[in-house]
């Protein structure tokens, strides 16, 4: 099983929902059924990749350690530098490994989902750092790192505002308002990923065999419209599901190819990846290296945060070439 692929995944969807939605007409809390259908899933679609599922349970249990370790630090110590810093750099382990390691034809930790849950990790530590987050708990964080709607490909939730959600309850009228709303980002998604999608990586099998120069314009612009539906509509499946389950996750595309420029194009792609980078990597290179004058103006601070942060972000895509002449569709 995958997420959001194939019969046996809707069919185990269409029945969670289903009872997310009894229990939320009912005005019942939502937090251990969502917890409980989160690991559900993340043991069906292990099931048949047992390497992958000891790569999540020792990435889960490093996380846990790290994240609680250095909460228990902060309240205790205070703001300590190095030791926040010692904090992120060992969270990053994994995910470096699973980034370099196919460099050698191995893959460390190259299991689904691994690079959102890294942001998820390393967003709690900085903002335990920050005073931001007091207090965190085990139950709680484990909730917001399993949860199954945005586990493999986000959108990348906050932990504040999960836990918000996650800790609510909401009146019948309130929680059918919402379970609405995604039930029809549920649906639209679906059209999306399994029609739009599939009709233009059709349109791609078709432009790929011409020779003249608009079978190459064409082909351009039908997997860019690939890329987009197939991405945007697992984006808004997992919206969609969330919702059911009470929990507003952050939209990731807003209508990107209506953009004036190609600065309101990135700030409506992949909205919560983009963000996430925006405040956590752009926003504090600019803010260090201001206070340790390592620029003389706020336009080469600016430039240099641009070379860094997407710097990073290629770097997290992947280090080696891949190749995407021969696109596989999701089996639904």
């Amino acid at each position: 099983m995958s997420y959001y692929e194939g019969l046996p995944f809707f069919l185990c969807l269409a029945v969670v929902l289903l009872g997310a939605a009894v229990l939320g007409w009912l005005e019942k809390p939502l937090r251990w059924y969502s917890f409980g259908v989160s690991l559900f899933f993340a043991a069906a679609v292990f099931y048949d990749a047992p390497t992958d599922l000891i790569y999540l349970l020792v990435f889960y249990g490093w996380s846990m350690a790290l994240i609680m370790g250095y909460a228990k630090i902060r309240s205790s110590q205070g703001r300590k530098a190095g030791i926040y810093h010692a904090a992120v750099l060992l969270s990053l382990i994994p995910l470096v490994l699973c980034k370099v390691t196919p460099l050698f034809h191995k893959s460390v930790f190259g299991f689904v989902g691994i690079s959102y849950l890294t942001f998820r990790v390393v967003q709690m530590l900085i903002e335990l750092y920050d005073g931001v987050i007091k207090r965190v708990s085990f139950a709680e964080t484990t909730a917001f790192l399993v949860f199954f709607p945005s586990f493999s490909s986000g959108p990348i939730d906050r932990s504040r505002r999960f836990q918000k959600d996650y800790l609510g309850t909401r009146s019948r009228e309130e929680y059918m308002d919402l379970c609405g709303r995604g039930l029809w980002k549920l649906l639209l998604g679906a059209v999306y990923k399994m029609v739009l999608a599939a009709a233009a990586y059709k349109a791609m099998g078709y432009l790929e065999t011409g020779t003249m120069w608009y079978h190459w314009i064409g082909y351009a612009y039908a997997y860019g419209m690939y890329l987009f539906f197939d991405f945007a509509g697992y984006s808004m499946m997992a919206v969609g599901s969330s919702y059911v389950l009470g929990v507003e996750l952050p939209d990731n595309f807003r209508m990107p190819f209506i953009s004036r420029d190609i600065r309101e194009f990135w700030d409506r792609w992949h909205i919560s990846l983009s963000h996430w980078f925006r405040d956590f990597v752009f926003t504090r290179f600019i803010m260090y290296s201001a206070k340790k004058k390592w620029f003389g103006s706020r336009l080469q601070r600016a430039c240099a945060g641009f070379f860094v942060n997407m710097g990073i972000m290629g770097l997290w895509h992947g280090l080696s070439a891949v190749s995407y002449t021969h696109l596989t569709l999701p089996t639904t």
